[in-house]
């Protein structure tokens, strides 16, 4: 895979463009529902692009990178990512050309869904649930919703034959010549100023099986006619949400099907929904990366030397849940994924940094996974603006001390309660270890864990060349 900084250099030249004219309810659109999904960056990336466009224009003027940079008052790392964003949520199209050594890009911003498409999409309102809340989710919904024309009004619009008088053909042919309809016609390289609609976004799910699907249709029950291009768009967006097999899929789409053997698309949401809920007691995915960003990768393209640089490369290329579930040998258990789930989608940390978080913990705990330990954890390499393993790791072993003492400090609480009080001057009695006990013991403690550490990596090793 390419790194950033060989698609993208801060001299590289770039050109908005815009696709059909933004308008004021576009910018509303955007900040209400698609900031809390992409981010302030992102957000912030769009309206600056968005802001070298002169009004009712389609194109803007050209400049470098630095520009931006100078502009957002962030690093080209930074932009580059943020540019993603916008491409995978449909707010961005990006085009490139080299010529003699200079690469220009055209920037193209894409209009946003209309308000009633995104609610209606079956995977962005449920992501844009998830974060505002349902308090905040019905009041944002609500702002882009009004009432309708009552019922008891009557419309009495008059038409165009109503109004305007016919015109004679043979007069009207008389006044149509070649010259005017040849002045009529855009050149080829030119486009009408005009409104676009938003395009859905795709999600093309590799991983789910189209074939295995069908073959577990019944054409008495479900015929094939039904699955139109809309409905198997839709059956790859749910499948991609909610990570449904195709032979569970079979089932939820039978769920769906009217009488006339149509697919109906917003009760198939439904029922995928409310499987989901089921099989995980009432909760909603949350917009996570599964495996560890591209981009933060650092021993993608790498032959690692090291035992640690393949622990760190294992560590780029698995999904949390997946390194749970080769560390318990099997499933891992929904409270353990839950608080996985909340740490990325409240400290929004990268899947590689969560699963050294893991590999952490769960050596320092005896494989257990302590939601409140973990949590505070999380929230410190937040604040540090942990996105690599590698950082995550140096981190770890720097902060090493304090984040024992987190643990102890834990254990010391849920044992003080059990005191009596007729002991309230025991540690008096119990000697204090020495700085020098103590430093042994860590140093003990570490070279344990990087044995078993060692030992897991093995197993894991084997285990995916089986």
């Amino acid at each position: 895979m390419t790194r950033y900084w060989n698609e993208l250099i801060p001299i590289d030249r770039y050109v908005v463009k815009v696709n059909g004219l933004l308008q004021e309810a576009d910018r509303k659109i955007i900040t209400m529902l698609y900031q809390p999904l992409i981010g302030f960056r992102g957000y912030s990336l769009f309206m600056t692009l968005w802001s070298e466009l002169e009004q009712d224009r389609l194109w803007g003027e050209e400049s470098t990178h630095h520009s931006i940079m100078t502009t957002m008052q962030c690093n080209l790392k930074d932009i580059h990512q943020e540019r993603l964003k916008l491409e995978a949520i449909g707010l961005l199209k990006t085009f490139v050309k080299e010529e003699e050594n200079v690469r220009s890009f055209v920037y193209e911003l894409q209009p946003p869904l209309t308000p009633e498409t995104f609610f209606s999409d079956p995977m962005l309102n449920i992501y844009l649930y998830n974060r505002l809340g349902k308090s905040k989710y019905v009041k944002v919904k609500n702002f882009f919703s009004d009432e309708i024309i009552p019922n008891t009004f009557q419309n009495i619009t008059r038409s165009f034959h109503e109004v305007f008088a016919s015109i004679q053909a043979e007069s009207m042919m008389t006044q149509v010549t070649d010259e005017v309809l040849e002045d009529s016609k855009l050149d080829e390289d030119l486009e009408w100023i005009t409104k676009k609609d938003g395009k859905e976004i795709e999600v093309k799910h590799e991983g789910f099986d189209f074939s295995l699907f069908y073959a577990g249709l019944s054409e008495v029950v479900i015929p094939r006619k039904s699955i139109t291009p809309k409905v198997e768009e839709a059956i790859s967006k749910l499948s991609f949400l909610y990570h449904i097999d195709p032979i569970t899929m079979k089932d939820i789409v039978m769920n769906a099907i009217d009488d006339d053997d149509t697919v109906n698309i917003e009760e198939l949401r439904k029922v995928a929904r409310d499987w989901y809920q089921l099989e995980n007691k009432d909760g909603l995915p949350t917009l996570v990366e599964r495996t560890q960003p591209v981009h933060l990768r650092k021993m993608d393209d790498k032959k690692p030397k090291s035992k640690d640089e393949q622990l760190i490369q294992m560590l780029e290329n698995v999904s949390p849940k997946q390194l749970l579930s080769d560390f318990s040998g099997g499933d891992p258990s929904i409270s353990d994924l839950w608080i996985v789930e909340d740490v990325m989608f409240k400290q929004q940390l990268p899947a590689g940094v969560v699963n050294v978080l893991l590999y952490y913990v769960l050596l320092k705990t005896d494989m257990k996974l302590n939601r409140n330990y973990v949590e505070k954890i999380a929230s410190h390499w937040a604040r540090k603006r942990v996105t690599t393993v590698i950082e995550a790791m140096e981190l770890a072993k720097a902060e090493n001390r304090q984040y024992q003492n987190w643990a102890k400090t834990k254990q010391t609480k849920s044992t003080a309660t059990k005191q009596t009080k007729d002991t309230p001057n025991r540690n008096r009695f119990i000697s204090e270890k020495t700085k020098e006990e103590e430093e042994k013991e860590t140093v003990s403690a570490q070279e344990e864990n990087k044995r078993k550490l060692a030992e897991r990596l093995e197993k894991l090793k084997l285990n995916k060349g089986k």
